[in-house]
């Protein structure tokens, strides 16, 4: 009886330790796109107050826009290997960016709108862009 008893008590002790549970969280990893923006993909308007390109990055749908998280960095003015987030302010141009469903754009204005005119960029920037997932939880 006790040889039963011990064998059934290390069986059970056995079948309860192996027990686990697994927590398995499944992530969807960020997408990048970079992009070269040429000269000539500039556009002057508003009188020559704004300078804007747009970029088509089919990636971007409405559920981006709605409810993840997108960022946007260009190259450093001076140091050209590494990348300034948008939107910033330098040497009295102000860049920014908006986003939508299938692209985004990006303008330079001047920080004193009315008494200068922004500078058509005089070399190629690249464009990084972050495509964030998230889970709308409302």
């Amino acid at each position: 009886m006790k040889i039963k008893l011990l064998l059934l008590l290390c069986i059970a002790t056995i079948g309860l330790a192996s027990c686990k549970k697994d927590t398995i969280v499944q992530e969807t990893p960020n997408r990048t796109i970079i992009y070269e923006v040429p000269v000539n993909k500039w556009f002057v308007g508003n009188n020559g107050r704004t300078i804007t390109t747009e970029l088509d990055i089919p990636e971007i749908d409405q559920y981006n826009v709605d409810v993840e998280g997108i960022l946007v960095y260009i190259d450093h003015p001076v140091n050209f290997d590494s990348y300034i987030p948008l939107p910033y302010t330098y040497n009295g141009e102000t860049f920014s960016f908006e986003h939508y469903n299938g692209g985004i754009t990006i303008d330079i204005q001047r920080s004193e709108y009315g008494t200068q005119l922004p500078s058509v960029p005089n070399q190629p920037i690249r464009v990084k862009v972050i495509l964030i997932p998230s889970t709308d939880v409302s």
